[in-house]
């Protein structure tokens, strides 16, 4: 009876799960069972869209309800401390790049466009244009389409509206109605986040059938390395180091998330992982609601720490091939504008792909190495989301950690607002 019950509890934990859907999903991935590979695609494709139809609305309640409910002076202090550790976050991701690139100098592969293969006018969208792009013209498209960044500005304004009501009876109608519905999603979040492994074995079984029909990369590894080993170094050096710093234990925190991180290695989306991220910071790192609601959906939309990595070498990769002359003031400038773009990057899969083909575009810059590129992206785009999700982690754990410090050191109740948070298993 005992066994039993030990085998029961097995059976239950999360963890055990995960390692049984992620080899599950390898042996059907590498298999030949037509079958068993479509129902993987579907499943995947499936929590996909789970996981935007619900990540969306997320940002926009937990920032309204944030903005809404927060003391003005806190408010402030978090949303000042969230925006100086994305951009340095950021910045460090952008200036690894760089020293990598600078030392590895990746070859040429000495494929040159023809001229017809120069983007057009028509065709040609420069980084400011996209920004202005993100500028909702009207309250739903944003949700319609999926643009985390128009969602983000829309939850900010009417968050700060709502504290200007000057009818104080309409106003607490408000925030009671926009709390409502962020409990309702963090409920419809808590019923996903049960059935995870089930949408892990789908990622799983999609990736290892895309790797099985690989390509050739000769050529590219230099600048394939480039990218990975920014990523690495982020991750598992510089940001590690900055928890240290702040007396938390890195390998303790990187295990607590490894829910998180692993849907968003295989969902390639951390907007799509946000749901999942909220739950798992919350449960498992103990950080305060008030703080990851409001900090996550931020760092969802602003802190991508890949993305700067990517856009950096590829864009310097890009125009060397292409006869560019690559010069210390060219890297010192592109470290800036990679940060800069990432910033602005909505947390979608491929965003950065895309991104860097219209920053390239807009210098007239043949883009035709992007469809070598494009085959190993997926993994790119993996390692990428996972490095984002682990920086907006941290960034959430460091806040909520000062936050604590500085209240257990004023002598303060840790409360930070008036809404109690909603649970989540």
């Amino acid at each position: 009876m005992h066994a039993c019950c030990k085998k029961t509890l097995l059976l239950k934990n999360p963890f055990f799960l995960y390692i049984i859907m992620f080899l599950l999903g390898i042996v059907v991935g590498l298999s030949n069972i037509h079958f068993l590979q479509m129902m993987g695609t579907i499943i995947a494709d499936i929590f996909i869209k789970i996981f935007k139809c619900i990540s969306v609305p997320i940002i926009a309640l937990s920032i309204i309800v944030t903005l809404s409910s927060y003391q003005s002076g806190l408010m402030g202090k978090i949303l000042r401390k969230t925006g100086l550790y994305t951009i340095t976050t950021t910045l460090i991701s952008a200036s690894v790049s760089c020293l990598l690139y600078y030392f590895i100098r990746p070859e040429n592969v000495g494929l040159i466009g023809p001229a017809s293969a120069r983007p057009t006018a028509e065709n040609t969208m420069n980084y400011w244009h996209y920004l202005s792009t993100q500028i909702p013209s009207n309250v739903f498209s944003p949700f319609l389409e999926n643009q985390a960044i128009s969602v983000l500005i829309i939850g900010i304004t009417l968050g700060f509206a709502i504290r200007f009501i000057p009818d104080s009876q309409a106003k607490e109608t408000v925030i009671h109605f926009f709390k409502g519905m962020h409990g309702l999603f963090f409920v419809i979040t808590k019923w996903v986040v049960k059935v995870i492994p089930i949408g892990l074995f789908g990622f799983v079984t999609t990736t290892v059938v895309t790797m099985h029909h690989g390509v050739n990369i000769s050529g590219m590894g230099q600048y394939f390395a480039v990218i990975i080993l920014a990523n690495l170094i982020q991750g598992l050096l510089v940001l590690p180091a900055w928890l240290k710093l702040n007396r938390i234990s890195p390998y303790k925190t990187m295990q607590l998330m490894m829910p998180a991180l692993s849907v968003a290695f295989f969902s390639k989306s951390s907007a799509g992982t946000l749901p999942i991220t909220i739950s798992t910071i919350e449960n498992r790192l103990q950080v305060d609601p008030k703080i990851s609601r409001f900090v996550l959906p931020l760092c969802t939309s602003i802190n991508m720490n890949g993305c700067a990595a990517f856009i950096f070498a590829t864009v310097i990769y890009l125009m060397q091939n292409h006869g560019v002359p690559i010069t210390p003031i060219t890297m010192g400038s592109w470290i800036i504008i990679a940060t800069i773009a990432a910033i602005g990057n909505a947390g979608v899969p491929m965003g950065c792909f895309f991104l860097s083909a219209s920053l390239l575009s807009s210098m007239n810059v043949p883009i035709i190495l992007m469809g070598i590129i494009l085959p190993f992206y997926s993994i790119i785009d993996m390692i990428e989301t996972t490095l984002n999700v682990w920086s907006d982690s941290c960034v959430t754990k460091v806040i909520d950690t000062q936050k604590t410090k500085q209240e257990a050191h004023d002598g303060l109740p840790q409360v930070m607002g008036p809404a109690a948070p909603v649970a989540i298993d």
